[in-house]
């Protein structure tokens, strides 16, 4: 991918995420606060297999759901179901976005990160 379009990717993912955000009043505009050194790598590896369709930040996009949702908890959706989504799919059940495919370019250890920082902005959000 060219740098020019990298960057119209990156700014679409991120007036998306302005949008998102812009429909979550209970979200300051400036949301989320800046992540912690040792989530970074997790950010890193959603923004590159998650962001586009799970949006900057995990808002949702049109293309697929926010994981900041009360239905993402632990106790609805544990750890595990993040990593078996990665590794299998979804059958659509929650939204109306269609089934996600199974992710293949990202590890195991890509994937524990992910999920740490998921949480991290899920609790940043209130969604504990």
């Amino acid at each position: 991918m060219g740098v020019r379009m990298l960057k119209a990717s990156l700014a679409a993912v991120t007036l998306l995420a302005c949008e998102r955000v812009a429909e979550r009043p209970d979200l300051p505009s400036d949301f989320p606060p800046p992540t912690p050194a040792a989530l970074r790598p997790g950010e890193m590896v959603f923004e590159r297999a998650c962001a586009e369709c799970h949006g900057a930040s995990a808002l949702g996009t049109e293309q697929g759901p926010p994981l900041v949702h009360p239905v993402y908890r632990t106790d609805h959706h544990a750890d595990q179901a993040f990593i078996l989504a990665v590794r299998r799919g979804v059958r659509a059940h929650h939204w109306a976005y269609g089934d996600m495919p199974p992710v293949a370019d990202v590890t195991d250890a890509d994937v524990a990160m992910i999920v740490q920082y998921v949480r991290w902005v899920q609790r940043m959000a209130g969604i504990e």
